[in-house]
């Protein structure tokens, strides 16, 4: 308890003002720093005229493979043999939207390969992305 300095006697309330600042100060922190930790592989991606938009209404898993041949499940890093094990652990609606991005110089039969084992673990509908075509 605060004593009130107009002679009152104590103060019963709490001042929450202090703790408003901080978690103000906090929230600002937060929104600055989130857009920094989301992090993606780097990967070229190929051209081609008819390109649409991946959809945003929902969360979409995206499986890549950068120019090193490197397989990974959103950003976490998986082996070729691995990747139908961890799609049936993930995907829980078969009936989900998978994307496949595959760096332009990646061999087509690592890509084939991926798409074999993606409908391995039941998965039936898989998007491929690519970049549109340049003027």
């Amino acid at each position: 308890m605060d004593f009130d300095p107009l002679g009152k006697g104590f103060i019963t309330q709490t001042n929450v003002t202090p703790i408003v600042d901080v978690m103000l100060v906090l929230l600002i922190i937060f929104m600055i720093t989130a857009p920094m930790l989301t992090q993606g592989l780097e990967v070229d991606l190929p051209r081609t005229t008819t390109v649409e938009t991946l959809p945003q209404d929902h969360d979409n898993l995206v499986i890549s493979i950068d120019r090193e041949n490197k397989i990974s499940i959103d950003e976490y890093e998986v082996e070729l043999s691995q990747i139908a094990t961890h799609l049936e652990r993930i995907v829980q609606d078969r009936d989900r939207l998978v994307y496949l991005r595959a760096d332009e110089v990646v061999p087509y039969g690592l890509v084939v390969n991926v798409m074999s084992r993606i409908k391995e673990a039941g998965i039936d509908r898989l998007g491929v992305v690519a970049l549109p075509e340049e003027d």
